[in-house]
């Protein structure tokens, strides 16, 4: 209770942050759906079903410059994930901002993470009817 009155107290002194805050909650919630259906429909319909280990198409195009493109990736994805956590407490897409975070971060056993969530029939279908919708073929699996 003490820290819900210290947070208050210091929104209060400092009315800049509150006006800053929403305007970037509302910021996110109006253009996280947007990048949502994109990142959907830019995937390539064999993407779930690929072998985990193979090397990006990006890689064999650049290899020299890879290194950064996976940093700055990372970093990204490691934003995104900070910023949905916040918004899971604000108003916004916290948990698509995080999604998509997850999506842009490298850990170990990602590829099976991504596969569980589309295992689950109501997720794969809403993709698939969105990228139906845009003349996209369905995710294989």
């Amino acid at each position: 209770m003490e820290l819900v009155r210290a947070l208050m107290e210091f929104l209060k002194a400092h009315p800049s942050w509150v006006k800053g805050l929403s305007l970037g909650s509302l910021i996110t919630f109006l253009i996280t759906p947007l990048i949502v259906i994109l990142v959907v429909l830019r995937l390539p319909a064999d993407y779930f079903s690929r072998p985990a280990g193979r090397k990006s198409r990006l890689f064999s195009r650049y290899p020299i410059f890879y290194p950064i493109f996976l940093l700055l990736k990372n970093l990204l994805g490691l934003m995104l994930i900070v910023i949905g956590f916040v918004l899971l407490f604000a108003p916004g897409q916290g948990f698509l901002t995080i999604l998509i975070g997850l999506m842009l971060v490298n850990f170990p056993g990602k590829s099976r993470l991504e596969r569980f969530v589309l295992s689950r029939p109501g997720v794969r279908e809403s993709l698939n009817k969105l990228r139906q919708r845009f003349g996209q073929p369905p995710l294989q699996m």
